[in-house]
């Protein structure tokens, strides 16, 4: 409803005005409130907490990044926030533009120099070039979380991250799981958080953009062409026809009826 008013609106220069500005807020005020409500709903952040936020420039964890840090002002816990950037060894100047971005907010950074990338995209690894650069980078943002004393790890997956990730683990794993908001590892030493899980990516892009942050591309050579885009491809082909479908698969991921699976045994 929203979506078809601005539209309406925007037929005329005040109407782009209040876009502008009027819209602009609301969009704001609503990401930060999904942010805040995902806090607590899964205990997301305690008062002490060391938190390493994982940047990679694009989109989604600059802006977990921008809205971490000015929560800091408005609520009554304190957090620390550590912002580390993996620089893949891709040709780009991303490590740069970050490294101007947490210097402007005076955040304590850290920039790792890596050949991950160029190593994932190699020839001797042209089968699955993203399993390897994500699990590399992982294992690296868990050493980093250990050497500067951090106890959780920031990622910024959303929404719909979420839900491309459950169809991914049933089409090409055969199991139905997907990315926790909270997920504690190495017997409670490290917990992974994910505070922007209630928020679509679209969202996220517009905020982004709204607030200047400075994202781009990655240069990663298979970026837009992985299994987790063809996924994306498929649900927006099926929004289509029902623009309940994303909702509809986020919300049964809590509505599991355990007596309608098959069960291990039964399994063949």
């Amino acid at each position: 409803m929203i979506e078809s008013f601005l539209e309406a609106i925007t037929k005329s220069h005040y109407g782009s005005y209040v876009v502008g500005v009027g819209m602009g807020n609301y969009w704001q005020k609503e990401i930060r409130s999904l942010m805040g409500k995902a806090i607590h709903r899964y205990g997301l952040i305690q008062e002490g907490d060391r938190i390493l936020v994982g940047v990679s420039g694009g989109k989604d964890s600059l802006t977990l990044l921008h809205l971490l840090y000015e929560r800091r002002k408005r609520v009554p816990i304190h957090y620390e926030l550590i912002p580390i950037h993996i620089d893949l060894g891709f040709e780009s100047s991303r490590s740069e533009a970050l490294r101007e971005f947490f210097e402007s907010k005076g955040l304590s950074y850290h920039i790792e120099l890596t050949d991950i990338g160029r190593r994932a995209n190699g020839s001797e690894n042209r089968e699955n070039p993203c399993f390897l650069c994500a699990w590399e980078r992982r294992k690296r943002l868990f050493h980093l979380a250990h050497h500067f004393k951090c106890n959780k790890i920031a990622l910024g997956h959303h929404k719909d991250d979420i839900i491309e990730t459950f169809l991914l683990n049933i089409f090409y794993s055969a199991e139905i799981s997907t990315m926790l908001p909270l997920q504690s590892l190495f017997k409670g030493k490290i917990t992974l958080i994910r505070p922007l899980a209630l928020i679509e990516e679209k969202k996220i892009e517009r905020f982004a953009k709204q607030m200047n942050l400075p994202f781009g591309p990655s240069g990663c050579p298979a970026s837009g062409k992985t299994k987790r885009k063809e996924i994306k491809e498929l649900i927006e082909l099926l929004e289509r026809k029902n623009q309940k479908i994303r909702g509809n698969i986020f919300r049964s991921l809590s509505n599991i009826k355990l007596d309608y699976l098959l069960t291990s045994k039964e399994a063949t």
